[in-house]
């Protein structure tokens, strides 16, 4: 890999990370229209660190409390009513679907998970769910002329149920295409959380299983035809794309709707679909020889 291929793709990866159109697949669609090599599972997982170091950092706040909170709730039974300690479970609870399937789908996830069908797809199928979920969400906040507006759940009502699905929600984005917070907030709204409560708790969520997965992948890092040096600066240029996107979605989310990212989820997969069925590109296009 070039110096040139891991900027482009350190790129990718900060501005697709935290918005619901899927990071994975971007960066195994840049490598396949620039007829580069796929930069494999483990480069997307170590680049990926970069994205959530500018989450620890914008939510520093945030994590700190949770941590202090939940900390002290192991010795203090006082404190296990606490909303910032109850984070920190949840924080757990919601890690262990993606963590096991993780582990048990290695092999599908580094091969066959990474077909362009199969990510075209996923970016149509869960574009029209996170569509779904957000007229849903939109019908509630504003309510219409024979039904009033309905009051949506807020984080301090999650509980161990709801992070699970949570949990599992996520998981979904072993498969590329379908967007880890495109999964985790549609899974929100569906459920009945504001934009806003399911969009912090998907980044909050993503922490552990992506710091995970990429101290996991380290071992295979450098191997082929990636080496350590551009694996590290798409790292570094994730991390200050995605801090600059991160604070603008959170913004955006709190007036916005999903919209534009459903008609582009849809339109980006059909247009993949159509290149694939008349030959243009290879559903294999772009992956690693070795």
């Amino acid at each position: 890999m070039s110096w040139f291929e891991s900027f482009v793709l350190g790129l990718v990866q900060g501005l697709t990370e935290f918005l619901p159109i899927s990071s994975s697949a971007h960066l195994r669609l840049t490598a396949a229209f620039a007829g580069w090599h796929d930069p494999g599972a483990a480069f997307t997982a170590i680049t990926q660190i970069g994205t959530e170091a500018a989450v620890l950092i914008y939510f520093r706040k945030d994590i700190a409390r949770i941590i202090s909170a939940w900390s002290r709730s192991l010795f203090d039974r006082s404190m296990r009513g606490d909303h910032d300690a109850k984070m920190g479970w949840l924080v757990i609870v919601g890690s262990i679907p993606i963590g096991v399937l993780g582990v048990t789908l290695k092999d599908q996830i580094e091969g066959p998970f990474r077909d362009l069908r199969l990510t075209a797809t996923m970016l149509i199928v869960m574009g029209l769910v996170l569509g779904f979920a957000d007229r849903l969400a939109a019908r509630d906040e504003v309510g219409g002329r024979h039904r009033a507006s309905k009051q949506r759940k807020t984080l301090r009502e999650l509980g161990v149920k709801d992070g699970l699905i949570f949990g599992f929600c996520q998981a979904m984005a072993l498969v590329p295409g379908v967007s880890r917070s495109g999964a985790t907030i549609s899974g929100g709204l569906l459920m009945g959380y504001t934009r806003e409560a399911a969009a912090r708790y998907s980044f909050l969520l993503a922490i552990p299983a992506v710091l995970a997965s990429g101290v996991f992948e380290l071992k295979d890092a450098g191997e082929g035809h990636v080496s350590w040096g551009p694996t590290i600066f798409a790292t570094v240029i994730a991390f200050g794309v995605g801090y600059a996107v991160i604070a603008w979605f959170m913004k955006f989310i709190t007036t916005k709707s999903f919209m534009p990212f459903v008609v582009y989820r849809v339109l980006l997969g059909v247009v993949l679909i159509v290149l694939v069925a008349t030959g243009v590109l290879s559903p294999h296009a772009g992956e690693s020889a070795g």
